[in-house]
């Protein structure tokens, strides 16, 4: 009966080369399909950025729409076993920066979460589509992957076991703070100038699965957009992981990143988002004897430097932009059991229910390249011998 149910329920691992397999050849031929629009243009720039506070107001009559909810536990530990969040706490936010140049078009949006669920990020992108008219892969999504902010959008076994219980009403919010962040960003653009640049920050990140035997991402690079009154928006990345807040959180909270932005924000006509970059392999060292001591002295301490980074980097009002995505194909889940066996596809699917696609994009910003992940990407990726092709332009790997 056991070797029954073994054959049933177990196979061989797949080891087939990814260049010979179907799910590759399908990627690769969309991607022939789509690649020349990424073509980047130049052109004057323009741009428009907004915040929509995405916090729920909770112990109230659910009304999703309106971000009203009886109770909405946080996402990020599986130690909280889906508890509420308690009253209190941060304010969580979704802010959208809308840039233009040279007749491309990119929308940036940075959400105060754990991540986009793809539920949410498809429906938003098909309103986005109708109005403001902005296709998918101009549309760049990205979450701060804080650990105490909103939960419940997830559905399944693996999902609520750190998300919490499964609330589609979450799901409805967080699609109608994206898309009302991104129309009124689209509706403010206009002129403005804009800079890139970036700072190595080693003391505030370490590497989390092998410590000092492995490596760091220890970059951080921000984008800015300046309009002719001052006012400004500005993008960081960095690959450390906003878990100084541990499960014994219950209140929303930005972590690192938000103090980060709160110190961007210090001076009037500001807005600061901020991008997980690839945090897989990769955390924050922080600083002080408390969880929100470390929070502070983090992200002010971040945030300092990326002004200074600021002060000394040139705003140009023309720049190249481009944008260009594609559907990728997955191969079959592979859950391990042992080194050489796995789950069959139909059983791993009932235990992690993962769609057959996803969605990569790239977006270009004169000499930066944004490229998105659609998981926790590991910022130690490759050896220094592979380096020299990727050295005439700054790569970002974004969550």
């Amino acid at each position: 009966m056991v070797a029954v149910i073994g054959v049933a329920c177990l196979q061989p691992l797949d080891r087939t080369p990814y260049l010979s397999a179907g799910y590759h050849r399908e990627t690769w031929g969309r991607w022939e399909v789509t690649r020349s629009a990424m073509k980047a243009t130049t052109g004057r720039v323009k741009a428009g950025w907004e915040r929509v506070r995405l916090t729920p107001t909770v112990g109230v009559d659910e009304d999703a729409g309106a971000g009203r909810f009886r109770q909405v536990p946080l996402a990020g530990y599986g130690a909280r076993k889906g508890r509420p969040a308690e009253p209190g706490g941060e304010e969580v936010w979704v802010k959208a920066l809308v840039v233009e140049a040279g007749g491309k078009r990119v929308a940036w949006v940075a959400l105060d979460a754990l991540i986009v669920p793809w539920e949410v990020a498809e429906a938003a992108c098909r309103e986005l589509a109708e109005n403001p008219g902005l296709r998918r892969e101009e549309i760049y999504l990205g979450a701060t992957h804080t650990h105490s902010s909103l939960g419940g959008w997830g559905e399944g076994i693996v999902p609520e076991m750190f998300a919490g219980p499964y609330q589609p009403g979450v799901r409805t919010w967080m699609t109608r703070c994206i898309v009302a962040a991104v129309r009124g960003a689209a509706g403010k653009v206009s002129e403005a100038t804009l800079a890139t640049g970036d700072f190595a920050a080693p003391e505030w990140i370490r590497n989390r699965l092998v410590g000092d035997a492995g490596r760091v991402d220890e970059a951080f690079p921000w984008m800015a957009a300046r309009k002719r009154d001052g006012t400004m928006a500005v993008i960081g990345v960095f690959g450390a992981h906003a878990t100084l807040l541990g499960a014994d959180n219950m209140r929303f909270d930005r972590d690192y990143p938000g103090a980060w932005a709160s110190g961007i924000e210090a001076t009037p006509g500001r807005m600061a988002m901020f991008m997980a970059g690839a945090v897989g392999s990769q955390s924050g060292r922080g600083g002080g004897a408390s969880g929100r001591d470390r929070v502070r002295t983090m992200g002010e301490a971040l945030a300092a430097r990326t002004l200074e980074s600021m002060e000394r980097a040139s705003f140009s009002g023309s720049i190249e932009l481009g944008a260009a995505g594609v559907e990728l194909t997955l191969p079959s889940l592979h859950l391990r059991v042992t080194e050489e066996l796995r789950l069959r596809p139909w059983l791993s699917r009932h235990v992690l229910p993962v769609r057959p696609t996803t969605f990569l994009q790239t977006a270009r910003v004169g000499g930066m390249v944004w490229l998105s992940m659609p998981c926790d990407f590991s910022g130690e990726i490759r050896s220094e011998e592979h380096t020299s092709e990727l050295q005439s332009r700054q790569y970002l790997v974004c969550r």
